[in-house]
Formats: structure tokens, sequence, C-alpha cells
């Protein structure tokens, strides 16, 4: 079990002394690390830091707010049914200038260098501290990917995507990696993106090789910490968004070793608990909830919570048409079935697809996958369904699927097409039993990969990062519902907008003033 708190880290909020990324703690440094047991404590407080509430804001709470707010709510192919708050934040007209002061804009920068400040203070005292080289190695390769790990996620929202940074020549983000060390923090410039990617790769590396060493293992309870194959998981996503195809691929492979397909059955049990196909997740329980604040609690289908319950997300039209009825995943989302179905999507002025009577909502109450005050709309979605009231569980970060549609993408890039359509087989087939074997090639097999990546990771948390990478136009298609089952979309007004890709004002987030006054290196492109 994942301990509340790590008393080797002090968890400390933010104030105006800009982002608390060293550790305070009444407890000395010496004593805090003094052996490899307390510094696996640490560790475990690192899964902790994921999963707290931050900020003093109730939407603020770890990992799950990168998932839904930075990635899946703020994307093209998920909807928060008929909500108009955030629109700001939803519709990326908050991430360049306007979020230098905002709260939404240095969330991310101060969450993650949270966990980096305390990764760098595990990795700065491991070494000298008591216990086995094995243990020592073990925990060690644990901070370094959750490091890794952080300063990725910081370059998806602070950073030009690869393909437009002159081969990774424009700013990368703060490379921060010592624990204590205030003076160098104030005054130390970004590093380039390609010098940034360095980092990450050279951390990962350094990771792969001590868990290579260790005769350590995690358990398989406890999946919130990083092994081996998350340092390769991590390797191959972050390689992925900098275009390294033959890195990606290669790791991919790797980082699923050990991690089976989840079949039909578990699929449609919620993504809420862990099994043999995660490789890395947040771990959740009902004695450390975050009640209100939890990541089902704002997507899942099931949660008693307020946002849950009368703004439920749903999948665009757009998306969902493109796969087969035979795919039986897309059970999971309430696809009207006819013409008649679809014109009963008629609430809020005929823009929003709410549903109060008739067949496709009758099928919505009565499949288990609701709250019983929840509200019902077309498209809604089953798939990400609470463990816990008010919209508690676990959630994952990685899982084996992800590897093979990375290793397709890279495999498609790479010009080899028939292994790219085998893993892009293997890993729809068992949920289709219809499809074969794709007989497309070129940037056609690439949009099928892509497709099905869309699909299968839905609300997982990609869609923004995806369709960033991949320089993609977000097109959030209107609902029409005179239009019949020939409607374009099926958003409502408020998000159905298009945001260019090459529209940089809503790519990039900018870095936040409390950086920019704390450390005077700081330039802005």
């Amino acid at each position: 079990m994942i301990l509340a708190a790590a008393t080797a880290l002090g968890f400390t909020s933010c104030g105006s002394d800009y982002l608390d990324t060293t550790p305070n703690s009444d407890v000395s440094r010496s004593t805090a690390f003094s052996t490899t047991e307390k510094c696996a404590l640490a560790v475990n407080g690192l899964s902790k830091q994921m999963t707290n509430q931050y900020l003093g804001s109730q939407g603020l709470n770890g990992e799950g707010t990168i998932l839904n707010w930075y990635n899946n709510f703020n994307g093209n192919d998920c909807q928060k049914c008929a909500q108009t708050g955030w629109s700001s934040l939803w519709n990326n007209l908050a991430s360049f200038k306007t979020s230098k002061t905002s709260m939404y804009g240095y969330y991310p920068w101060y969450y993650y260098y949270k966990l980096i400040g305390n990764a760098n203070s595990i990795i700065d005292a491991v070494d000298a501290a008591e216990g086995t080289e094995s243990a020592k190695a073990f925990v060690k390769a644990q901070a370094l990917v959750f490091r890794a790990y952080s300063f990725y996620r910081l370059t998806t929202l602070y950073c030009k995507r690869w393909s437009d940074s002159n081969n990774g020549a424009t700013s990368g983000i703060v490379l921060r990696l010592k624990a204590t060390d205030p003076a160098a923090d104030q005054s130390q410039a970004q590093a380039t993106l390609a010098e940034t990617y360095q980092q990450i790769y050279a951390d990962l590396d350094q990771a792969i090789s001590l868990f290579s060493s260790s005769s350590e293992k995690r358990t398989s309870k406890e999946f919130y910490l990083p092994d081996l194959s998350v340092a390769y998981a991590v390797k191959a996503r972050a390689a992925l968004y900098r275009e390294d195809w033959q890195t990606a691929a290669d790791c991919a492979a790797k980082a699923r070793v050990g991690h089976t397909l989840m079949g039909q059955s578990a699929y449609k049990n919620g993504f809420n608990s862990p099994n043999d196909e995660w490789i890395w997740g947040v771990y959740e329980a009902e004695d450390q909830t975050l009640y209100y604040y939890s990541y089902y609690a704002y997507i899942g289908s099931n949660a008693s919570s307020g946002a849950a319950r009368t703004y439920p997300v749903a999948i665009s039209k757009e998306l969902i048409d493109q796969i087969p009825a035979t795919d039986v995943r897309r059970d999971l989302y309430l696809v009207p079935q006819s013409d008649a179905e679809f014109k009963t999507m008629a609430a809020s002025g005929g823009t929003a697809g709410r549903i109060t009577k008739g067949n496709l909502y009758n099928r919505a109450v009565n499949s288990g996958y609701l709250y019983s005050t929840s509200r019902v709309y077309g498209y809604m979605q089953f798939k990400l369904r609470a463990s816990f009231m008010p919209g508690g569980g676990s959630f994952n970060l990685f899982r084996a699927a992800e590897m093979y549609y990375t290793e397709a993408e890279a495999d498609c890039h790479l010009g080899k097409e028939t292994e790219a359509r085998q893993l892009l087989y293997d890993v729809v087939h068992p949920y289709d039993a219809a499809y074969t074997l794709s007989s497309k090639t070129g940037n056609d097999l690439l949009e099928e990969v892509k497709l099905y990546r869309r699909f299968d990771l839905f609300g997982e948390g990609f869609d923004w990062t995806d369709c960033k990478r991949w320089k993609k136009d977000i097109v959030r298609k209107p609902l029409k519902v005179s239009a019949g089952l020939a409607s374009p979309g099926s958003f409502s007004s408020t998000f159905a907008i298009t945001i260019p890709a090459d529209d940089d004002t809503r790519w990039i987030w900018a870095i936040p003033n409390r950086e920019v006054d704390y450390n005077s290196a700081i330039t802005e492109e």
C-alpha cells in the first residue's frame, strides 16, 4: 500500500517564495536519507505526490489534472457535455501570454518541479545511504524515472513541438539536477529542447542500467512505483514526441515485455484497478481518497460528484463513427443506433445532446455504468468509472496497448509497414474479431494507426499532446440534431471550435511569472 506521506520528504505548500522545488523538513537530510529503506519511503512519497491536492484548488489534484484538464478536455475527441465553465482553458485560450499569471499556467510547472526537486533529494543522497548496492541502484533508478518523466511532461506543455524546433534548437526547460542549490536555481537559463531530451534520455539510460544491475523487484501490487518496464515506457513516449522513431520502436517493444493486453472483460471493467496490462499507474484507495478532487470525479461515468453527474464526458461523433460496430470497445459509448435515436438528443436549445427519454436514454440508465442521478447525453463514455464514491480509483499512466501503437507509428516512419500492420492487428483484433490485417500503405496506414490509438486510449490523457506532436488541427464539429445521422459532430456550441495547429499561442504555455521573477536567466522567444 502506498503511504499517505513520506517522512523523508517535506511536501510543502506554495508560497510567494517561488516553487518549493526543494523539500523542507524538520528532519535533517542525513537522517532522512540515512538508509535505503528511508530512501525507498521517499520514492513512495513521490508516488503519493501524484494524487495530492495542490494550490488550494479543487481541480488541481496531481497527475489526474494533467491527464484531464491539459490533455483530455482541451483536445479533439473528448468533451464535457453542456459544460461552459473553464472554456478558456479547454479551448486553449489560456495557454500563452495570458497564462503567465494564471494559476492554470503555473500549476504544471509547480507540480512537476516539486516532483523533480524531491526526486533530486533521493538521487543526491542514496549513494551514501546505508544498505546494499542492489537496493541503492533500485531506489536511484526509480527517482531518475520520476525526474525524466517530469522533464518530459514539461516539454509537452511549455516548449515547441519537435518538428517546429529546428532540430531541438528552440528553448527547452530549466534542467534542475540538484536538490539544494538555490543560487544556481535563481540564475539558470533554459536548456535547448535538444539538451532537454538529452537529459531525459540520460536519466532513463542510467535508470535502465541500474534496474538491470539490481536484484530488487517491485511486487505486483506496487504498480505505482517505477521499474525497468516503466523506464523503457517513459523513454518510448519521450522518443515518440521527439520523433526519434527507432528509439521509440525499440523501447516500446521492451516496455511491454511481461505486460499482456487485457481481454474484453477487463477492458469493460472501468479502468480503475490494475491488471497485467498496466505498466505504471497512480494509486488511490478509499482511505486515501481526494473525494471530489479525484481523477474519476471529473471523468467517471458512474461517479457521484457533481462534475461527473451534471457534465459527463463523451467521445466525439467524428471519432466513434470511424470505428466498426464489430469492435466490442464501441459498446462503452452511448452511440445512437438509428436516426430516431439521434434526434432525441435535443436539450439546451438542441446543441448539447442531452437525452431524457426513449431507447437511447433507457440503454444508458440500464447499463449499470451510471450514478442514479446522472444526466444522459449522446456519445457519453462508460469506459472510465470510479471504483468508489464520490469519484475515486486508481488510474493508469502507461499500459501495453500504448506501446503497440507507439511501435506501430514509429515503424510507419521507418518504412517497416509489414511490422506496423502486424502490430496494429495484434492490438485491435482481440477486441474486434472481424478486423483483418490492414492492406493500407504509406500515410493511409499511418492514419489508421493514429485512428485506433485515439480510440483505444480515449480519456487516458493523450488527446491534446498527440494533436500537438502530429501538428493536427483541433476541429470539434457541432451537433445539429435536425441533420440526423448525417450531423457533422456532437460538440456543444461552447466547444465546437477549430484550433489551428500552427497557432503557437494555443499550443505553448508561457513560463509563469513566478519562475521569471525568481530566475533572472529565463528568456522568452
